[in-house]
């Protein structure tokens, strides 16, 4: 057994970057970039007013001024404004020659229909400058970013339409087990429903991957063998749940020999998640979870994102924040790294939520993040900064 450091080692040095293609901007919500965006022109690109008002020279503003013309956004000034004359113009328009500065409608009286008078001793220059927010050329965003609501507006500004990605991972996810039946079945006395696939289904998508769901299938090798080998063939990275422990019916790591995989580690001293499976072939990965929803989704979480990112070629995949835990935690027992969902409450510290272990799906609905408990450590106090990874 290898402790979760060295599992994430492993998979780290096992990474394999996908291809790149190449996508128009409407398509690029959730894609992570592959190439630099620069910047082809100032923004803004002329001096351009701030607000709605009179651009006048600041060494007039208390005088009587001569209205010369009005400028609207979008158009070109016509006329240079000189001693004791301004212009009146609205936001985002240019700044014409000769002017300094803008008063704002509001603090303007009109002492005829051509001719105002500010109302007050000082004024901001309310002008937003030539290459105030960015320069010609300036790198915008780089490599590994994904693309999300926040990067959308800076492309566009970019002028860059067809962008330059990485190719989305596919990913087969497969579930074993006799006692698993889909979510639409009636379970009977002996059966549960299958809520790991649909739940790591979801977790690829949110990931910017593309899921392949291959179905429940039943511990018997000779069922399990053909849907991994198609699975394979098929996608860049398997995941299965269930079959991965000790038991009679845990076939699942031989299965996967069998076609081919080389397994990497087959267990990591955490909780929940013990019985981890990660397995290559050549440029094809696999991993084996636990059974249990918690586990699947943890194990998701802290390995599957990490060699996905690597595929994306994605920087920054999660949050993490240090926060203070508002009451005491302990646990029965320390041999394993443990990790437990919490809530952030209203004074921002960590409060654990109530968790009786890998099977406790709904655990999970008002969990803002998970925090790790180091091997050794049985108690954490009250105030003790911890990390918390955020899950949302």
């Amino acid at each position: 057994m290898i402790t979760y450091e060295e599992a994430l080692k492993i998979i780290k040095q096992n990474i394999i970057e996908l291809e790149t293609e190449e996508i128009e901007l409407t398509n690029s919500l959730n894609r992570v970039l592959r190439e630099d965006i620069f910047s082809d022109m100032n923004m803004p690109p002329f001096n351009k007013s701030a607000m709605d008002g009179f651009a006048c020279r600041r060494e007039d503003i208390g005088n009587e001024l001569e209205i010369i013309e009005s400028i609207q956004a979008g158009y070109k000034p016509q006329k240079i404004v000189g001693k004791n004359q301004c212009s009146k113009i609205m936001t985002g328009a240019e700044i014409p020659q000769g002017a300094n500065c803008v008063i704002i409608f509001e603090d303007v009286e009109y002492i005829s229909e051509n001719k105002i008078k500010y109302l007050k001793d000082k004024t901001s220059n309310n002008i937003c400058y030539t290459g105030e927010d960015v320069k010609k050329d300036e790198i915008l965003l780089t490599p590994g970013t994904r693309i999300t609501e926040k990067e959308i507006s800076s492309l566009a500004m970019s002028g860059k339409w067809n962008l330059l990605v990485s190719k989305k991972p596919k990913v087969g996810i497969i579930s074993t087990g006799d006692e698993i039946v889909e979510p639409f079945i009636k379970p009977n006395s002996s059966q549960i429903r299958n809520t790991n696939a649909y739940q790591l289904i979801f977790q690829v998508e949110k990931f910017g991957c593309i899921p392949n769901y291959y179905g429940i299938v039943k511990d018997k090798e000779e069922e399990i063998l053909p849907i991994i080998s198609k699975a394979k063939e098929e996608n860049d990275l398997l995941i299965l749940t269930g079959g991965v422990s000790m038991g009679e019916f845990d076939l699942i790591p031989n299965s996967l020999k069998k076609i081919g995989f080389k397994l990497l580690f087959e267990k990591v001293q955490q909780q929940p998640g013990k019985p981890t499976v990660f397995g290559r072939d050549e440029n094809k990965f696999v991993f084996g979870m636990p059974g249990n929803p918690v586990s699947s989704f943890f194990v998701f979480e802290f390995f599957a994102k990490e060699l996905l990112a690597g595929m994306l070629s994605l920087k920054k995949y999660y949050n993490e924040l240090n926060l203070e835990l508002a009451e005491d935690y302990k646990r029965k027992r320390s041999e394993r790294l443990g990790r437990i969902p919490i809530k952030i409450n209203e004074d921002g510290m960590i409060v654990p939520i109530e968790y009786h272990g890998s099977a406790h799906i709904n655990s999970l609905l008002n969990a803002d993040g998970i925090i790790s408990i180091p091997i050794g450590v049985i108690e954490l106090k009250k105030g003790t900064k911890v990390n918390v990874r955020s899950i949302w």
